[in-house]
């Protein structure tokens, strides 16, 4: 996700004009679909070519961290030759994050196999896996002391199984170098095979299954192409059925023209597929390449969704402008561990 600003230095008039509408796009809160919303870009604007479209509401600006813990861990990360999500998908959370001494590992290279229309991430051929990445991981981890660790990874459709062995070896590296630590995993699909499913979700230390659904089905030709709105809802329900010592977990982005009733509905099927936490926050768009973001949802909007989704029945729901997948996810996982009738 991005957090880049446009910033206008111009004084022109053209540039006062640009400004003004600017503050209409971004500042005038409006009644759509029973939410509260800020339309993303002009009238009229489809694709999102305006420049104004890049601009972000005030709530949404975020500083990019530059104190010494922040570059701590980037040095940690590149002295190890790992990468973070954090980083990769230019996430806004990352000082806070960082100077707080976390981070999502992302695993597996830099390259994704595939283009997902929202997604920051970079598309290439990947290269070879690298044996020493999870031991790599295992000791950055350790150096940081976290308590609740994340592995997710890019896209890897060039592997037999998807990269899901090194996915489990990582975990289980992260395990034996912190017994303690809780571990949360971020997974792509593995294009359904759940033999690939399986050999991440028995990993030794691991208790929290992520794949994330991401968007409504109807916008999947439009922003995940390559993916499929079923074989996501199978993984993880063959998580939560066959792993029930689990804490199974999805996430999604909303700002990219859903309407409530499909938010709703995917609510529904998320939590008949045994989903236990989700995650629901604002599209970011990268650039003007990517997908447009066609509203940002105020507070009151995510209140209703969380509102329905507790209604529902999940066991934690975190829902922001700035929630994403791995915010506070040791947060979310105590949560939901007090709200499962497991735990009473």
């Amino acid at each position: 996700m991005s957090n880049c600003i446009t910033s206008d230095k111009s004084t022109s008039g053209g540039a006062t004009s640009d400004r003004a509408n600017a503050d209409t796009i971004t500042h005038s809160p409006q009644q759509e679909d029973g939410l509260s919303i800020l339309p993303a870009h002009p009238s009229g604007d489809r694709f999102g070519r305006d420049r104004n479209a890049l601009r972000l509401p005030s709530f949404l600006k975020r500083q990019v961290g530059k104190g010494d813990q922040v570059r701590a861990v980037r040095r940690l990360m590149r002295q190890n030759t790992l990468h973070t999500v954090c980083e990769e998908a230019r996430c806004p959370n990352l000082s806070e994050c960082f100077s707080q001494k976390t981070a999502t590992f992302m695993i597996m290279g830099k390259d994704c196999t595939r283009a997902c229309s929202f997604c920051a991430v970079g598309t290439a051929r990947p290269g070879p896996l690298d044996p020493q990445e999870p031991q790599n991981v295992a000791e950055a981890a350790a150096e940081l002391g976290l308590k609740h660790v994340v592995i997710t990874s890019v896209n890897r459709d060039d592997l037999p199984d998807g990269g899901a062995a090194h996915m489990r070896d990582t975990v289980e590296a992260v395990h034996r170098a912190l017994p303690q630590a809780d571990i949360e995993v971020l997974t792509p699909d593995f294009l359904g095979d759940m033999g690939a499913v399986e050999l991440v979700a028995n990993a030794r230390g691991l208790k929290v299954f992520n794949h994330n659904i991401e968007t409504v089905p109807r916008l999947y030709p439009q922003v995940r192409h390559k993916a499929r709105y079923e074989r996501s809802l199978a993984v993880l329900k063959h998580v939560g059925d066959h792993f029930p010592n689990l804490t199974v977990k999805s996430g999604l982005m909303v700002g990219l023209g859903e309407q409530k009733s499909e938010v709703f509905s995917l609510f529904e099927d998320l939590r008949a597929h045994g989903v236990n936490i989700i995650t629901l926050g604002q599209y970011l768009r990268p650039s003007r390449r990517h997908a447009p973001v066609v509203a940002y949802l105020t507070e009151e909007a995510y209140d209703v969704y969380r509102s329905r989704a507790l209604l529902i029945g999940f066991e934690h729901v975190f829902a922001g402008p700035l929630v994403r997948s791995s915010y506070h996810a040791a947060e979310a996982l105590r949560n939901a561990q007090v709200s499962s009738p497991l735990s009473l």
